[in-house]
């Protein structure tokens, strides 16, 4: 990957991963109402700093906060936090910084990288693609919007199970077919 990817380009690409996996294959069931409203607002963050990127993550959180039309946020990182431990310790350090920033039960994250592997999970399970995107991003998700979402779902407690038997039908090979797609 390069340096500086143009952020035009990062959002074609995420947006393609949202459109043509997560909404085609229901990995997120609540996806496509956003989607096809534009409720998902995409940031692209070029910096390479953690304070910088935490920084930005709370400035994130105040646009929800003061925007309500924003149904979700994709805050997308294409050029820093490749590693993926790297990345784990950026999401430890966010996930850490909402609650002392008094965002516990306002915001929760969701975490995606293209390298995503599962604690104990082989790296070539396809399982692993429940979680994996074309870049490193955190998702910022509404708390009360998606409570209020899962309470007219059906068994919302199945859908990890349900996205892991669905990647696993799939295979790796297609689903890595799915994602370089969307590059």
């Amino acid at each position: 990957m390069s340096d500086k990817i143009p952020p035009e380009l990062v959002i074609q690409q995420t947006t393609a991963w949202v459109s043509d996996f997560i909404v085609a294959h229901n990995i997120c069931p609540f996806a496509r109402k956003e989607l096809q409203r534009g409720g998902i607002h995409y940031e692209v963050f070029q910096e390479h700093r953690i304070e910088v990127a935490l920084t930005e993550l709370i400035e994130l959180c105040q646009l929800l906060d003061k925007n309500g039309d924003i149904g979700t946020v994709l805050f997308i990182l294409p050029s820093s936090f490749i590693i993926f431990n790297d990345y784990l310790d950026l999401l430890d350090m966010a996930n850490d910084l909402l609650i002392k920033q008094g965002y516990e039960g306002i915001y929760q994250l969701a975490s995606f990288h293209p390298d995503y592997c599962f604690e104990g999970v082989d790296c070539d399970d396809a399982s692993n693609y429940t979680n994996r995107s074309p870049y490193p991003m955190l998702h910022i998700i509404r708390e009360a919007e998606l409570e209020k979402a899962l309470e007219n779902y059906p068994n919302p407690e199945a859908i990890p199970e349900r996205n892991i038997a669905c990647c696993r039908k799939l295979g790796s090979a297609a689903l890595a077919d799915i994602l370089q797609a969307c590059m």
